[in-house]
């Protein structure tokens, strides 16, 4: 747990760093996802279930990050941004990190087999759902240079081909969670009933990081409508 303090040092420095600093978390769990994918795929349980207590971890680490923000979060200190804003971008940052403490945990916990012929697509899918989330923490470390700016100027044009790029990442992990879906339509009367629908539950999962990360994104550019 971080100390007493923590969210006010930080605030003394920036006051968006706290936001940023669990974002950073947040990737850093999100990161460990293709490994623990790797592994499940050549089942390589050991190494798997290592990964899923690192990811575990990491997102107890963020958690603990979020309730410090949001107990210390002092009042009418924000003033380009205000403190609903923080907190509503915060949640769904905490989003991305359950759900990948979700992932890992549900196919650690089926010890699920991907059928071979969807795997490679599979992890080029959760690159793609990866590629969102970090897009996302970029445009929140831009928060500093925004507040600075007063949300005017350069500033506001760079984060917006930022916020363009990120929902055409977004778009492409729809293709590919298309194009895996097919696969597993293909062949779900040859795969037990249950096994599909536990496929399909990742598949969708995995979607999800990408969802949430354009949330993130959407709810920056709110601020910058404002």
């Amino acid at each position: 747990m971080p100390p007493k303090n923590f969210v006010y040092d930080l605030f003394g420095r920036s006051p968006v760093r706290p936001l940023q600093t669990h974002m950073d978390k947040v990737q850093a769990c999100v990161a460990e996802l293709p490994v623990f994918l790797e592994a499940v795929c050549v089942a390589d349980w050991a190494l798997a279930e290592r990964q899923q207590q690192l990811i575990v971890r990491l997102e107890n680490e963020a958690d603990d990050l979020k309730k410090a923000l949001r107990l210390q979060l002092p009042k009418g200190m924000m003033l380009a941004m205000s403190r609903r804003d923080v907190l509503e971008v915060l949640t769904v940052q905490d989003h991305i990190a359950n759900i990948t403490k979700d992932i890992a945990g549900l196919i650690l916990g089926r010890r699920m087999r991907f059928p071979e012929n969807m795997r490679e697509d599979l992890k080029h899918y959760l690159a793609r759902s990866l590629d969102a989330v970090r897009q996302a923490g970029r445009i929140v470390h831009e928060l500093d240079e925004l507040v600075e700016a007063g949300f005017r100027g350069h500033e506001v044009d760079l984060v917006n081909d930022m916020l363009r790029e990120l929902d055409s990442i977004e778009q492409d992990t729809d293709d590919v969670q298309r194009r895996v879906r097919e696969t597993l339509f293909a062949q779900e009367s040859q795969l037990p009933p249950v096994d599909v629908m536990f496929f399909y539950r990742v598949i969708d999962d995995i979607g999800d990081l990408a969802d949430e990360a354009q949330q993130v994104g959407s709810r920056l550019q709110l601020m910058l409508a404002r």
